[in-house]
């Protein structure tokens, strides 16, 4: 009898522990899930800081924005922190001329569409133009900046 209550005791035990151990694997996995998205934004403000001029990465602590050059037409062009419709051709009082959404085809994170976006226009003007889309800026394209600023400071 108390074999039987002793060999009962343990099969529920051991039920219990495999219970609680796949309770802790199904946390851990939410739990990296949950994680994830911050570490690859992170990751991506990283890598876009790491390819920022000095001037530029100044810039983009202060503002959540930086300026680069066209590789062709040597226009300016502010690049706002943002996946989308985050592009601005600018004239030489900082105003808003253009807007220019291009992205690219997979899905990136801020920092990593930035980077790509930076490095088109740096390099390859013309053939990132040809994709873009153009969208007239409203009166306030600039308005968001402190926000962005703020999602800026959050990350990185």
């Amino acid at each position: 009898m108390v074999r039987q209550l002793t060999e009962i005791g343990n099969n529920y035990l051991r039920r219990c522990h495999a219970q609680v151990v796949r309770c802790g694997q199904a946390f851990r996995d939410w739990f990296q899930e949950l994680r994830s998205p911050l570490v690859s934004q992170t990751r991506g403000v990283k890598l876009l800081r790491e390819w920022l001029s000095p001037e530029q990465l100044t810039q983009y602590d202060a503002t959540g924005y930086f300026h680069v050059i066209g590789s062709e037409s040597g226009k300016r062009y502010r690049i706002c922190h943002g996946t989308a419709m985050n592009i601005y051709e600018i004239d030489l009082a900082g105003n808003p001329r253009n807007g220019l959404c291009f992205v690219p085809n997979a899905p990136l994170v801020a920092g990593d569409v930035m980077l790509a976006q930076k490095i088109a226009l740096e390099t390859d003007e013309r053939g990132a133009l040809v994709v873009a889309k153009k969208f007239s800026p409203s009166a306030s394209a600039f308005a968001n900046t402190a926000i962005a600023r703020q999602r800026v400071n959050r990350i990185g």
